[in-house]
């Protein structure tokens, strides 16, 4: 597979000037261990970006990020959510979904160049980070930025969204 020149992503970050490194895969990769041994980066670096979706009708979505190591809690995110606004139970988004909201595939996703009402809140984890890896929004390309900018270009939230104890989710 060829590695993009550009992405959405890229182009975004290239039109508010952030540094970035890109960091090619030779194969796709579907998991944080395959995308850190790859990009030759810790997993402790990567923020994983999961959609998640309202149960009931009118379906919203959230985009949930934390560090790669770290399982996610939907129950934290939604408790986050509903200081401002109710959210009923929240799920895992599809793969159908994921493309229909974000226009990532699966596996590429990334917590920018989402549609306006998608709120995204990052695991207070990832603040302590200098450098982040996220997707490039495609699956042969991963980017390694500063923590700071990939939030303030975001917008994001900052919440204890990852599980605490043992039995959690992702």
């Amino acid at each position: 597979m060829i590695v993009p020149i550009s992405t959405r992503i890229t182009d975004l970050l290239d039109t508010h000037r952030i540094s970035y490194r890109r960091l090619p895969h030779t194969e796709p990769v579907f998991t944080v261990e395959a995308a850190a041994a790859q990009r030759g980066v810790v997993a402790e670096e990567m923020v994983k970006s999961i959609l998640l979706r309202e149960k009931s009708e009118p379906r919203r979505y959230v985009m949930a990020c934390l560090l790669g190591p770290a399982r996610l809690d939907p129950q934290a995110v939604r408790a986050y959510l509903s200081e401002a606004q109710e959210w009923k139970r929240l799920t895992f988004a599809t793969a159908e979904e994921i493309r229909a909201v974000t226009g990532y595939t699966q596996g590429a996703v990334a917590p920018l160049c989402l549609p306006a009402d998608v709120p995204v809140i990052f695991d207070e984890a990832i603040a302590h980070c200098i450098n982040v890896n996220i997707s490039s929004g495609d699956l042969m390309l991963g980017l390694e930025l500063r923590q700071e900018d990939l939030t303030r270009l975001v917008g994001a939230q900052f919440a204890p969204i990852a599980a605490r104890e043992a039995g959690s989710i992702v």
